[in-house]
């Protein structure tokens, strides 16, 4: 998934990532699930939930169960905000898989 930018050209690619063509990446989506029997919702944006989806497939994985991963190690650095921790993993999960 690696992307040729051109040096120097960093913001001008980000930009244009920003178009009114993809928006939706931008709107955030709520999503219920069970966490140990707790009903949750989880408002993130759909670039999260598409990354979060394909990390899941990845990891042979359905979505509750990469969510319940992720909630069961992440909450130990971040108790109390479930979508920061989600969005955090998504961002390490780019960098490296990227």
């Amino acid at each position: 998934m690696s992307i040729y930018i051109e040096s120097g050209d960093v913001f001008s690619y980000i930009f244009n990532a920003c178009s009114t063509e993809q928006i939706s990446a931008f709107v955030p989506q709520k999503r219920g699930f069970r966490l140990h029997g707790h009903s949750t919702t989880i408002r993130l944006e759909t670039a999260f939930w598409d990354v979060l989806e394909e990390m899941a497939l990845n990891q042979g994985m359905d979505l509750p169960e990469l969510i319940t991963t992720i909630h069961d190690h992440c909450m130990v650095a971040n108790d109390k905000n479930l979508a920061s921790c989600l969005r955090v993993i998504c961002m390490k999960y780019i960098n490296i898989c990227a």
